[in-house]
């Protein structure tokens, strides 16, 4: 059976690659696309199995190479000879597999017809080097037996229902308790409904974040040296990449840029925290049209990708409640096992001993166990937010923040302290 192409080649090129390509054994060409719109109307209408396109077209970014994925149709590249730089390109977008004008009739033939949606690479950007071009970081060691394998960060997502139950002032000085145990920490903020790590840290909110990254994922211009220089270093081994400014940018936020970002991240530093929005409903119309951004795409792209999802609920009647119904929301998208995390915990809002309170009803409406309980500590909050800083900068002895320490230890497999530890000096001041 024969192998159906569809082109979308740069304009003086693409007539000699085009008759090329349908003089190939086993290949037709079913469409020769004028633009990207053509190029996906054709993918939708199942006109191709695999589609050639050059890096010049215009508006190719990889929520159109999804697009093409989706609907079974493998992307190669396609260049003409010594244009390394358009090949590059398209290697950070995510396209592996690539021809040049001047390649071997039978390696063309090899490449489009062993090519499918399922077999092409489809890989986050770091790519490997192009022929005689310098490693973009260390130099390769040959592999052997005792060469360890490369070490990849963890991702913690802080997810909760909505309520404000302290996803944000958790994850912020999660990622800080981490990072003051010797862990290199990148903190994301993918909240695209009430971002608000970049006004808890004093960051600027000019500062470029999570909306460059994306913008530089859809370029295919996002590699790990522009991520670092997108997330600022506000202390010593922490990073912090910010959300957007106002809820209505969330269309920026895809999801194939927040799983580039996320990958990178986990190149970047030990740990990634991600500072989840409430929202997991996914319209089920949506997500059958890959071109259509979803409006909790961002949450649900990060509970996918990580590691350990700690699920926060406020210690009261309606907190409590909505965490029960959060235990069976979660359970329906792709995500890890919850660890549960109860916030401001207090007999005044659940009764005399409210631990045990808190643990019974858990474990009777939500069957959760090993419950994490963080305590009251409004004034210990309140003057970190009020200076812009991380308890421990602000209020090292708070018993908050000494809880959270102790979970930051078990994350990171080692001790928790003991005793009140003093602030650390902060990298970056608001201006």
């Amino acid at each position: 059976m024969a192998t159906t192409v569809l082109t979308a080649l740069g304009h003086d090129w693409e007539g000699s690659m085009v008759q090329v390509v349908d003089q190939l054994p086993g290949v037709t060409v079913g469409r020769r696309c004028v633009d990207l719109a053509d190029l996906l109307a054709a993918a939708s209408a199942g006109l191709g199995d695999v589609a050639l396109v050059s890096a010049d077209l215009r508006g190719l970014d990889r929520d159109a190479l999804a697009h093409l994925r989706a609907h079974g149709v493998a992307v190669v590249g396609a260049s003409r000879d010594g244009q390394e730089a358009q090949e590059r390109h398209l290697r950070q977008l995510g396209v592996e597999r690539h021809v040049h004008t001047g390649t071997p009739r039978e390696e063309l033939v090899d490449v489009l017809t062993s090519t499918t949606a399922a077999s092409a690479p489809f890989v986050t950007g770091a790519g490997e080097p192009l022929p005689g071009e310098d490693p973009p970081t260390a130099p390769i060691v040959p592999v052997t037996d005792e060469t360890p394998e490369p070490q990849r960060g963890r991702v913690v997502a802080v997810w909760g229902p909505t309520g404000a139950p302290g996803r944000s002032t958790l994850a912020v000085n999660l990622a800080s308790e981490l990072a003051g145990l010797g862990q290199p920490v990148v903190l994301v903020d993918l909240d695209t409904y009430g971002a608000s790590v970049a006004q808890l840290l004093s960051v600027l909110d000019e500062a470029p974040g999570i909306a460059a990254a994306a913008r530089a994922s859809e370029l295919g211009t996002l590699d790990l040296a522009s991520l670092a220089r997108l997330a600022v270093e506000v202390a010593p081994r922490f990073r912090v990449v910010t959300g957007i400014p106002t809820p209505t940018r969330w269309t920026e936020v895809r999801s194939s840029a927040v799983e580039q970002v996320i990958d990178l991240c986990r190149s970047l530093a030990a740990f990634v925290v991600l500072d989840c929005g409430f929202g997991i409903e996914d319209d089920e119309e949506l997500s059958y049209d890959t071109t259509a951004p979803r409006r909790n795409a961002a949450t649900l792209t990060a509970l996918d990708a990580a590691d350990e999802l700690l699920l926060v609920g406020a210690a009261d009647p309606v907190g409590l409640q909505r965490m029960v119904r959060a235990v069976q929301a979660v359970g329906q998208v792709a995500s890890p096992t919850p660890r549960p995390v109860v916030n401001r915990l207090r007999a005044g809002s659940v009764g005399p001993d409210p631990r045990r309170r808190v643990a019974e009803s858990m474990a009777r409406f939500a069957g959760l166990e090993d419950i994490t309980f963080l305590p009251d500590d409004q004034a210990g909050v309140d003057a970190a937010v009020l200076a812009g800083q991380t308890l421990a900068e602000a209020a090292a002895g708070s018993p908050l923040r000494q809880a959270i320490a102790a979970l930051a230890a078990d994350l990171a497999g080692v001790a928790a302290p003991v005793g009140e530890v003093r602030g650390r000096r902060r990298l970056l001041r608001r201006a």
